[in-house]
């Protein structure tokens, strides 16, 4: 089995693609989805998390508040350190097993922090979806509550696109229409398959 690491800037398109590869059949694991599982209500990165933040890190029936957290973190480096040395090595361990279950020739692990995380050499490949910062930000705008100090406050704590280009193996520019976007999307699909078979002939030979 491949195993392909997608990444990109926050409202690059990382969702439209996976959504369009899982629609072809292939398997998607999403690490924000696991990083939610892991800081649900019982769960112990939610007690730990609490010692680390503080109480408002916790709403008043025991949650996680999110949107405290985000604050909390996005403000101080060091809280930011603490929260995915808790969070990171849980979603990992999930993501690994759930690769472990999947029977598609690839899978693709969406990891927002890839390259931040120093994670990239851990797969057999890279791809990374890119587009302007400006159609990032009324992306992310539109569809979500945050506001604009909120994405400026993630995009500057992510890795830039010419660290992100370094770890690639491939680039998908996502500055255009749906259809531009699902016809790249279609090319790697077909790249990804072929890397996938001559990687299981190799290991039988």
């Amino acid at each position: 089995m491949l195993k392909v690491a997608l990444t990109g800037g926050i409202g690059s398109g990382k969702t439209a693609i996976t959504d369009y590869l899982s629609s072809l059949g292939v398997a998607v694991l999403d690490s924000d989805q696991f990083a939610h599982e892991v800081t649900a209500r019982g769960e112990g990165a939610v007690d730990e998390i609490a010692k680390a933040l503080g109480p408002g890190a916790l709403s008043p029936d025991g949650d996680l508040d999110r949107a405290a957290v985000r604050k909390l973190v996005f403000s101080d480096p060091k809280k930011r350190a603490q929260l995915e040395a808790i969070v990171h090595p849980r979603v990992r361990q999930k993501m690994n097993e759930a690769a472990k279950r999947a029977i598609t020739p690839y899978v693709i692990f969406s990891i927002p922090l890839l390259v931040e995380t120093k994670q990239a050499e851990n797969f057999d490949h890279v791809v990374v979806v890119e587009a302007p910062h400006e159609l990032r930000a009324n992306r992310v705008l539109e569809r979500n509550s945050l506001d604009h100090d909120a994405f400026s406050a993630i995009d500057d704590a992510q890795a830039s696109d010419v660290e992100r280009r370094r770890a690639a193996n491939d680039i998908i520019q996502n500055d255009g229409s749906l259809q531009s976007l699902y016809g790249q999307v279609d090319a790697l699909h077909q790249r990804l398959t072929a890397l996938s078979r001559r990687k299981a002939q190799t290991a039988e030979a």
